[in-house]
């Protein structure tokens, strides 16, 4: 375990077998009792946004089997935020890594089926992965066969009760719940639905063992996690951190600001925005995150120049994330959109009446969808409005300012249709 590693997903490196076993050595022969309770002592928690407890979700999972039959591992590759590249990065260089954490998992909860679940359009990840199965099966090694499962690259396909939905034949559009997965999942069977990341650690607790892993990071916040750092850093990308660090030490990781900065986006287009002043003195776990009014999420922080319009890249995101809803409610279908053309409406023209008109709105959008989507949405716009108040109050009294002219920082598929450009 290392705290300042740099990944790359390009170059030539790719951990096969043979480098993989010579690197951390074979699968230890573990009784499922014993690898729930090194989870459980190591304080893993979720990597892919939500940070619940990897040991508890092990234990409800297993428990839901003598109800309802042999549970299924769904491991998730699927990485919606545009702005990360952590699982990506993962599944190119250390496959076989998350195939151990698959194995093991599928071990604990007993489990009789596992998949793994990409984005279809990914076919440098779906070859890797194949690759990685095919030397397992030429090795008789455990994890060959785990199913490769696609899904459709938009922001709420890789929801965990989208993904169940997609693996019982249905599209893969988040449910209402309860029950959730664990409870009732893959052909209502008690379903394990956990980030790659997640696995991937898992392996190194069942390996290493619960102490080693809690020899980084906080009492607290135990461990290493994978983050993207991006924005203006001077060295953008994806690193092996140490939780617990401070926001300053975190960019310092990625060669600290390429300029002076306004703010960071942490956790994503589901996080909040922290004037660049409140992060640098924020500790980065979950806790500490949501204390300070933001989030850890998948591990994604973007830092925005100080030159650049924060209302403006905010917009563009919204409009972004209204367009990603699965459209089967009514917060998303006519909440989302109306939210992003009064914040468009704010950060390109100057409506001095969009901030009463967000105000309004959002209370009819957060907590009444099938999933956070709203939720989330309706967090990053709020944040914006909050952390850029200064701005609100220019742009409303004084209509748009310079940091238009700057070209756009936040990351959006080119293909999103009807997003904003800054000019």
């Amino acid at each position: 375990m290392t705290t300042t590693h740099r990944l790359t997903a390009t170059g030539p490196y790719y951990a096969d077998l043979a480098t993989h076993l010579s690197f951390h050595g074979s699968l230890p022969e573990r009784d499922p009792a014993w690898i729930v309770e090194a989870v459980d002592r190591s304080g893993l928690t979720g990597r892919g946004g939500a940070a619940f407890p990897t040991g508890r979700k092990l234990r409800t999972v297993a428990a839901g089997s003598r109800r309802s039959g042999a549970p299924v591992v769904v491991a998730n590759g699927c990485e919606g935020e545009p702005a990360s590249a952590k699982d990506r990065t993962l599944l190119l260089k250390a496959p076989h890594l998350i195939l151990d954490g698959i194995v093991l998992a599928a071990r604990a909860v007993g489990a009789d089926e596992t998949r793994l679940c990409v984005h279809e359009d990914q076919n440098d990840v779906i070859r890797t992965l194949r690759r990685a199965l095919g030397e397992r099966r030429a090795a008789g090694a455990s994890g060959a066969d785990v199913e490769i499962v696609t899904v459709p690259d938009r922001y709420v396909a890789s929801e965990e009760s989208a993904l169940v939905h997609l693996l019982n034949g249905g599209p893969a559009r988040p449910l209402a719940t309860p029950p959730r997965p664990f409870e009732k999942g893959v052909r209502g069977r008690p379903t394990l639905v956990d980030n790659v990341e997640t696995l991937a650690q898992l392996a190194l607790v069942v390996r290493h063992g619960a102490d080693w892993f809690r020899t980084a990071g906080t009492s607290d916040a135990p461990g290493t996690t994978l983050v993207t750092l991006g924005g203006a850093v001077a060295v953008p990308g994806v690193y092996e951190v140490e939780l617990g660090m401070s926001g300053t030490e975190l960019l310092a990781v990625a060669g600290g600001p390429a300029e002076p900065l306004q703010a960071v986006l942490c956790g994503g287009y589901f996080g909040a925005w922290l004037r660049s002043d409140r992060f640098a003195a924020v500790r980065i776990t979950p806790r500490s995150l949501q204390t300070a009014g933001a989030a850890m999420g998948a591990g994604i922080f973007l830092a925005l120049p100080a030159t650049s319009c924060g209302l403006a890249e905010t917009a563009r995101v919204a409009t972004y994330l209204a367009a990603q809803s699965a459209g089967q409610c009514g917060p998303c279908v006519n909440g989302l959109p109306a939210l992003a053309d009064a914040l468009t409406a704010l950060a390109l023209h100057g409506d001095r009446q969009a901030p009463a008109t967000i105000a309004a709105l959002s209370p009819y959008v957060t907590g009444r969808g099938a999933c956070r989507h709203p939720d989330g949405a309706v967090r990053l716009i709020a944040s914006a409005l909050t952390q850029f108040g200064d701005d609100l109050r220019r742009h409303a009294g004084r209509g748009p300012c310079a940091g238009l002219n700057r070209a756009p920082m936040l990351p959006v598929p080119a293909a999103a249709a009807g997003v904003p450009v800054q000019v």
